[in-house]
């Protein structure tokens, strides 16, 4: 059997967004509420469909402890972990619709205030 793929051309298959955070706010990256609050804005300003419910997850160790994310998106997912010894946190953003990534870091510091924000924005293609 000889499998058809669908050729996108010479653009990128997907846009990934890592966010890494440092001392965000104590309160609210210990907050589910807070968290689940962000991630629906989140969705709804970069202009996603969420598919279900965000999944917000307390576990880990006293030095990984902390809450972890996913919410699936109609073109793919967002996840992140909160680290509650450290307050920082990393935040991953991938789609394969356009979205953009000056609103995501925007939201993110609306709901987590961090002291320093990183940012890399990534175009993604397999076809190498």
């Amino acid at each position: 059997m000889v499998r058809k793929t669908r050729k996108r051309g010479k653009g990128s298959w997907g846009y990934h967004l890592l966010i890494n955070a440092a001392k965000c706010d104590h309160e609210a990256i210990r907050s589910s509420d807070k968290i689940k609050a962000f991630t629906k804005e989140l969705v709804k300003r970069i202009d996603m469909k969420a598919f279900g419910a965000p999944r917000v997850v307390h576990f880990g160790d006293e030095h990984t402890g902390g809450y972890s994310l996913v919410q699936l998106i109609e073109t793919s997912c967002i996840t992140g972990h909160f680290v509650e010894e450290t307050d920082d946190v990393y935040i991953d953003i991938f789609s394969c619709k356009t979205f953009d990534p000056k609103i995501a870091v925007a939201v993110f510091r609306e709901f987590f205030s961090p002291v320093k924000v990183q940012t890399t924005f990534l175009k993604r293609q397999a076809h190498l």
